[in-house]
């Protein structure tokens, strides 16, 4: 998947998860605006990494292609050929998914 779309910095483009089941355990369907937003998902861009206070370029812990779960209130949406993007700074990246 390619995007014209290059961030700067420590930030990372990710391609967020689906939504999970739109149905309750008890059978209740739930309603496109109920629904959490997922935490999860897939690097597909990544900036050259944080400078520091002395001009060091510090490399990103996280590459294209590894899957993520970030914070629940972060980043900017973006969205480009119909597709949903989410933009973030490195430090709202939790944890890497093996």
């Amino acid at each position: 998947m390619t995007i014209k779309l290059n961030p700067l910095g420590d930030r990372v483009v990710i391609l967020p998860s689906e939504a999970e089941a739109s149905t309750s355990p008890g059978g209740i369907i739930i309603p496109d605006t109920a629904k959490e937003k997922p935490q999860q998902g897939e690097i597909v861009a990544a900036g050259p990494g944080r400078t520091t206070d002395d001009g060091k370029l510090v490399d990103l812990p996280v590459k294209v292609g590894q899957s993520v779960i970030y914070s629940k209130y972060a980043g900017t949406e973006y969205s480009e050929g119909g597709v949903d993007y989410l933009i973030v700074r490195e430090s709202d990246i939790l944890a890497i998914v093996d």
